[in-house]
C-alpha cells in the first residue's frame, strides 16, 4: 500500500513539473518609457515580476525585422540598455515588452501578454547633458571667451568614443546665457562653434554665464535645448545671480 501511495504522488508530481505554465495569470508591463542621455538608452517598466514570469523585449524600426537583445530574453530585472541595438541613429524604433514564462518553463500560449514604448529616435529624442567650459576674460576687460567641451556620448566607431559634435556635426549650437552678477537681467547668444566671444560686456563688470546644447533642426522643442551647464563667473568673489 504504502509502494501504491509512493507511485502515486510520484506521478501527480511529475505530471505538475512537466504541465505547461499557465499565462493568463502574466502580468503586462506596465509605464514602458525611453530614458536616453548622450545616447544612453535604456527601456524600463513595472512591475518588477515574480518568480512566476518573466520579460522579453523585442524591438523594431518602422518597417524593419523584429530583433532582441540577449541580455533581455526572460528577464526578472525591468530595465534593459538597448544602446549598441539601436544601429540606425535616425530610425523611429518602437519596442515591446513580452510577459513570458520563467527561464527554463512552457507554456501552451502562443502568443504573450505585451505592452508597446512609445515610439523614440536616438538621433531626434536622446536628451544632452550638460557641457562643460572655460572662462576666459581679456586683458582689458572688454571681452570674454568661452571654450566648451563638447559631451561624450555612449557612441563609438573605430575604437573611439563620439562625442555630440561627431554625431550632429553642423547642427549642433551652443546657446549662452548670460548677465551681470546679482542682475536679474539676462541676454541670450547663440553660436555655432565651440569658441564664443562676447564683447557687449560693460568693462569691470561682474558676469555670470550658462551654456547649454542647441539642436534646432529636433521637430520637438522641448528636444532642443540640452541640459543647462553649471555656473561660471568672471568675478568669482560674488554670489552667481543663476545660484
Amino acid at each position: 500500500m504504502v509502494e501504491i501511495q509512493a507511485a502515486a504522488l510520484f506521478l501527480i508530481t511529475f505530471c505538475l513539473s512537466t504541465h505547461p505554465a499557465s499565462g493568463s495569470s502574466y502580468p503586462r508591463a506596465q509605464n514602458v518609457t525611453w530614458v536616453s542621455t548622450n545616447f544612453k538608452t535604456i527601456l524600463t517598466w513595472e512591475p518588477r515580476p515574480s518568480a512566476d514570469y518573466s520579460y522579453t523585449v523585442e524591438f523594431y524600426a518602422t518597417n524593419g525585422d523584429r530583433q532582441r537583445n540577449p541580455h533581455c530574453i526572460r528577464s526578472s530585472v525591468t530595465v534593459c540598455d538597448l544602446t549598441s541595438s539601436l544601429t540606425d541613429l535616425n530610425a523611429y524604433y518602437t519596442a515591446d515588452v513580452l510577459s513570458e514564462p520563467p527561464l527554463g518553463a512552457i507554456s501552451e500560449l502562443i502568443e504573450f501578454p505585451h505592452t508597446s514604448s512609445p515610439r523614440f529616435s536616438p538621433y531626434k529624442d536622446t536628451d544632452i547633458d550638460r557641457p562643460d567650459f572655460k572662462l576666459e576674460v581679456s586683458e582689458d576687460r572688454k571681452k570674454t571667451t568661452l571654450y566648451v567641451t563638447d559631451p561624450l556620448t555612449a557612441l563609438f566607431k573605430d575604437g573611439r568614443q563620439l562625442n555630440i559634435r561627431d554625431v550632429f556635426s553642423d547642427q549642433l549650437q551652443y546657446k549662452v546665457t548670460y548677465g551681470k552678477n546679482k542682475s536679474s537681467g539676462k541676454k541670450v547668444y547663440t553660436s555655432k562653434t565651440n569658441v564664443i566671444e562676447l564683447s557687449d560686456l560693460d568693462r569691470g563688470q561682474s558676469y555670470c554665464f550658462n551654456v547649454q546644447a542647441y539642436i534646432p533642426s529636433r521637430s520637438s522643442m522641448d528636444k532642443q535645448l540640452g541640459k543647462m551647464s553649471q555656473t561660471q563667473c568672471s568675478n568669482y568673489d560674488n554670489q552667481s545671480i543663476f545660484e
